[in-house]
């Protein structure tokens, strides 16, 4: 491995504990120039020049148990601080307990202990300044060397919190000229004429039209990484009343890296961010439970969901992560981001299809996953009405395949990711998922197999690739008509890291054979949606961008539910999750299972159909159904 300027690391890190050993040695010789005021007695320089070698071993050694020759100066901050204190607190105790050891052995005289004290102090002062006077040096030097930019945009930040205060610094690190904090905002009133790093607190929210026309700010950060929904979406309406459009955003507190906010962790404010609905909360302490130290494989890892559960996984402390797709390009995208955010993370990506049994078994055989969580199927409704057998083959086969290799493996637990649209399912797509869940709660234990499955049912996920809401995006950026289906259709919706957070918590309390149901709250119509969406841009619905109406698709429900009229909950311990009470799978379901599967393999959708309908009584082959 080499650093950013090219040498080894290895060689950097020995640089470091040169320059370390040459500032311990400094230290000590101080503390007794300083002690005896300049005039070191003779008596004492056996002591000094056998301490010399002693404190460069242990203090050292201390410096590299705790990796101060790993730490990047650029960015030393408290913490890093911390940390050398605590090194060279660490290392002085070790050099006192020598000294005394040494005195008792009557290899040393006596000394004075203030020494020990002043050596302390010294060490932890030259260590601590030489590395930010470096940072010091290199963010003068950058700056001096940059261009100074054509065209500064001031900006203000929302919060002037622990976010906030990181934020800021990091702009002016990672930014230079080109982006300058001008202010900060925020509701407390003890915050008020405050400073961080520089910048001040200029007063509330509700005064950011006032302050971005007085200080011509045309950039907007808002650092409130804790604030409810509600308070985003009136910190974004005030945004759009000043006429700023560049608003971005610091992720929720989950969504961080080691909890630090860089430029980097920056992302554009979405639609998703504002919407009128609640928002979930969970208890995730049994998931760091469940998933620490385990091996972790994800199917239909470069999807959207899929994706979101590598990174919730590597956050809750899996030992390694193996991330399964067929999409090349998207794999190779997912392992770039998931190494930036979890640089010393176990991980690998596999391009594999779940469809191919052997490659599956051969896969799992190899890496032994403890947690397998399985995303990978096809979701979208009118087109899987277009190739049911290949909705069949990789939702109903696919699912078979993985579970199999699971429990061959002696996987701990087995977890289908399903879909609202297998309860009373109008399309193939959700009635493949029916068939699914019915082979994971069918599975059997024993006979060398104690693998717990179990499925876990939501509807909707906004932002997901394909989803309503993207679509609705990019109809309203291009100033195109927002294309809804109906003016009653409804759905439930959840953020992408809010179900894949109850998912993670459905795997670590769920049993075998369980189909659990996240409460996804109250349903959304679609057109309240549209108009979210419209608005979120500074527009008017129906008069900047007009809504049309198109009619339902095959396969498409005006209304889903999470749970057949016949099913029931039954409570968990958890507030958003709850137990499907299922019916039992028709007699010979098996039977007609391999039927569905050879009508699959030979391509006869018509026979798919029919095997479907035999395999899910409730299935109805209709374009809608009516609210009961």
């Amino acid at each position: 491995m080499t650093t950013r300027w090219g040498a080894p690391l290895w060689a950097r890190r020995i640089g470091v504990l040169t320059l370390d050993a040459g500032l311990v040695a400094l230290a000590l010789a101080s503390a007794f120039w300083l002690r005896f005021d300049t005039a070191i007695p003779r008596d004492m320089l056996p002591t000094l020049y056998m301490g010399l070698p002693i404190a460069c071993a242990l203090k050292l050694a201390a410096f590299v148990v705790f990796r101060l020759d790993r730490l990047s100066w650029k960015h030393l901050d408290a913490q890093e601080t911390f940390l050398i204190g605590v090194a060279c607190l660490v290392g002085s105790a070790a050099l006192a307990l020598a000294f005394f050891v040494l005195r008792e052995a009557r290899v040393l005289s006596t000394f004075p202990r203030s020494i020990l004290a002043i050596d302390f102090a010294l060490t932890f002062l030259a260590v601590a300044g030489v590395r930010f006077a470096s940072r010091l040096l290199s963010e003068f030097s950058a700056r001096s060397a940059r261009p100074r930019a054509l065209a500064r945009r001031n900006a203000l930040i929302v919060g002037a919190g622990d976010a906030g205060a990181q934020l800021v610094r990091s702009l002016a690190q990672e930014t230079g000229d080109s982006v300058r904090v001008v202010g900060f905002l925020d509701d407390n009133p003890h915050k008020l004429g405050t400073v961080l790093h520089g910048v001040p607190v200029l007063g509330p929210r509700r005064d950011l039209a006032r302050v971005a026309r007085r200080l011509q700010a045309t950039g907007l950060f808002i650092a409130m990484p804790s604030a409810p929904r509600s308070v985003l979406r009136e910190t974004v309406a005030l945004a759009r009343e000043a006429g700023i459009a560049d608003v971005r955003i610091v992720p929720d507190l989950a969504e961080l890296t080691a909890g630090r906010v860089t430029v980097a962790e920056l992302r554009d404010l979405e639609p998703s961010d504002v919407l009128q609905r609640e928002e979930v909360t969970i208890d995730e302490k049994p998931i760091l439970r469940f998933l620490g130290g385990k091996r972790v494989l994800v199917t239909g890892a470069a999807g959207s969901i899929g994706s979101e559960l590598c990174r919730q996984v590597l956050r809750s402390g899996a030992a390694r992560l193996v991330g399964l797709d067929q999409n090349e390009t998207g794999l190779f995208d997912l392992e770039a981001d998931l190494r930036r955010r979890f640089p010393n993370a176990d991980l690998a990506v596999v391009v594999a299809d779940v469809r191919d049994r052997d490659r599956l078994a051969a896969l799992f055989a190899a890496e032994t996953p403890s947690v397998v969580y399985h995303a990978a199927a096809y979701k979208h409704v009118p087109m899987m009405e277009l190739h049911p057998s290949e909705a069949v083959r990789t939702n109903v086969e696919g699912t078979r395949n993985a579970l199999d290799a699971a429990r061959a493996a002696g996987c701990e637990a087995f977890v289908l990711i399903s879909t609202d649209k297998a309860v009373n399912p109008t399309s193939v797509m959700g009635a493949t998922k029916r068939v699914a869940e019915a082979l994971v709660r069918e599975a059997e234990t024993g006979n060398g197999s104690s693998t717990r499955s179990l499925a876990v049912r939501f509807g909707n996920v906004l932002g997901s690739r394909g989803s309503v809401l993207r679509t609705f995006q990019a109809q309203v950026e291009r100033r195109q008509p927002v294309t809804v289906t109906d003016p009653h259709m409804e759905r439930y919706f959840m953020v992408t890291s809010e179900a894949v957070r109850l998912v993670l918590q459905a795997s670590a309390v769920g049993t075998h054979g369980q189909v659990l149901v996240l409460d996804m709250g109250k349903p959304v119509k679609i057109v309240d949606l549209a108009r979210d969406v419209i608005r979120f841009y500074g527009l008017e619905p129906d008069v900047d961008v007009p809504i049309v109406y198109t009619g339902l698709r095959p396969g498409e429900k005006l209304f889903e539910e999470l749970l057949t009229a016949e099913e029931g909950t039954d409570k968990t311990a958890f507030a958003r999750l709850f137990v499907a009470r299922l019916e039992e799978p028709p007699t010979g379901w098996r039977t007609d299972l391999d039927l569905l599967m050879g009508a699959a393999h030979r391509g006869d959708d018509a026979a798919v159909r029919a095997s479907l309908s035999k395999l899910v009584p409730t299935y109805r082959m209709t374009s809608a159904v009516e609210r009961p």
